[in-house]
Formats: C-alpha cells, structure tokens, sequence
C-alpha cells in the first residue's frame, strides 16, 4: 500500500531547511523591520505634531492626553497594516481586516453603553463644561475633577474618596461648576428678631463682610430682607469670592457668618429660633 505525501516534511540537511523555511523567515524579517520602522517613526513625528497642535490652540492638558491615546493606537495599525503588505502577506491582512470588521460589529453591539460613554468622553472634552482640577457638583455627588478619560471621569470626593463616573452621566444631566469664572457669589440668610432693628443688623452684616480680606470689594457685599417667617426676619447677605476654589470658598463663608453671630451677640441682637406651643387635652380611661 503506498502511503500519502505530507505537504509539510523535517528537513534532512540545514541546506533544506534554509531552502523550505527561508523565504518565509526573510518576510518576516521584513514585516519586523517594516513593522518597527514606520511605528517609530509615526510615533515620534505625531507626538511632536499633537503637542505643537494642542500648545499652538491653548488646549488643556487632557485634550493633549487623549490626543496621544487615539494616536498610538492609528500608528500601531498603520505601522501592522505597513508591515504585513511590504512582507507580502496580502491574504493575512485580507482575514484580519474581515476579522476585524466581525469584531467591531460584535463589540459595538455587545457595548453600546460603552460607546455612549465614549461620545459623551468626546463631548466634554469639545463643550470644556468642567477641566481637570474644578471641583463639580452632580446628580450623585460633588467632588475635584482628576482624570478625564474617553470613557470615565475619575473625581475625588471631600472625603479623600475616588469615584468612577461614567461620562453618559455627566454629558446627559446637569452639573454645576461653581469654579468656572473668575468669582462667585454666595448667599446666607440670618434670622433676626422681630424687635430687632433691620438697619443695625445690616449694617453689622456690611461691616463684617467689607473687614473680611477673602470677600471682594467689587462687587461689594450686599442685604436684602428676603424672608419673614414664623419666628425671625430674614436677611440675605451676598457676598463675592475672588478665583474660587472650594476649600476657599467653605473657609471664607464660614469665617464671615461666625464674625456675624459674634457681633450679634455683642449688639444684643437676637437670633430667635422657632418655638412650637402644644395645647390641648389628655384623656385617661380606664379600660
């Protein structure tokens, strides 16, 4: 019985085995040497070009960031794809484009959250509401901006705490961020007694707040009577903050209500606080 041909055999001699396996070892060299060249090169040349890109339009910091993520990754393929034709394995890079192409179709269906958080990720970094370093205030929390990410924005809370937020969750619903102008305004209601005079207690406001370094000249502070409860007469006190930011802010409004309280109690002004009287009638049976 004759036996079948194998298409592949072990060479007997090296002089075989450099005629069987040494084109192939050549191409792959070529691939390499391909492969490596023109990723070096892209590399350098668009690391220099986004950095001169991002200083010449003033971009931040994050921009430039991303920029350089979305860059490698288009070298990397540019510098495969290169590679593969130069050697000579055009039907290599025919199946691992259709290969590719099978992939992205899968994961965009299987991820569209992730997708959506990824155009959010491009919108927050075109629209700028917030930058790396403001401290924001959204639906589930507040918090310093670290790390913006194409997907994720990473913010550490007051607590020393980091959190992970999508960015769907900050692209679709509203969040305030009160470090992104020059100054902002702060409000503070204080209760005073009915018997009490309106102009004395604005005028101990005023003081306090124009002796306060932290709190801005122009525009200067200001008092309106906002509220008249059950109990006290409210006085809203605005105040301005120059450059804010929130350990500022907290420190600074915190300092102006207590010098407030003290010259209060030192002008007998009173500070009433709501007083409930209870009337009617207890009834004991005996069961």
């Amino acid at each position: 019985m004759a036996s079948n041909s194998t298409a592949f055999s072990i060479p007997s001699t090296p002089e075989a085995a450099v005629q069987q396996f040494g084109p192939l070892l050549l191409d792959i060299g070529v691939f390499i040497g391909a492969f490596l060249a023109v990723y070096l090169i892209g590399h350098v040349l668009l690391i220099r070009l986004i950095g001169r890109w991002t200083k010449k339009k003033g971009l931040d910091e994050t921009i430039h960031d991303v920029a350089e993520k979305i860059a490698n990754i288009m070298v990397f393929v540019t510098a495969l794809s290169i590679g593969l034709t130069v050697a000579g394995f055009p039907s290599f890079l025919t199946a691992f484009a259709t290969l590719g192409g099978a992939l992205a179709l899968a994961i965009g269906f299987a991820s569209q959250d992730l997708i959506g958080n990824f155009v959010s990720g491009l919108f927050i970094l075109k629209d700028k509401p917030f930058k790396k370093g403001d401290w924001i205030e959204w639906t589930d929390g507040t918090g310093t901006v670290e790390e913006i990410d194409l997907r994720v924005t990473r913010i550490r809370t007051f607590d020393n705490e980091l959190i992970t937020v999508p960015n769907g969750d900050l692209a679709n619903n509203a969040v305030k961020n009160p470090v992104a102008f020059e100054k902002l305004r702060q409000k503070f209601v204080f209760g005073i007694g009915y018997d009490d005079d309106v102009g004395d207690a604005t005028e101990i406001i005023l003081e306090e707040a124009e002796n306060h370094e932290g709190i801005m000249e122009d525009p200067g502070p200001s008092v309106r009577l906002t509220e008249l409860g059950d109990s006290s007469v409210g006085l809203q006190a605005r105040i301005w903050i120059n450059d804010p930011s929130r350990s500022d802010f907290v420190k600074t409004k915190s300092e102006f209500v207590q010098n407030v309280k003290k010259r209060f109690n030192e002008e007998g002004i009173d500070i009433p606080y709501p007083i409930r009287d209870l009337t009617g009638n207890v009834q004991v049976e005996d069961v």
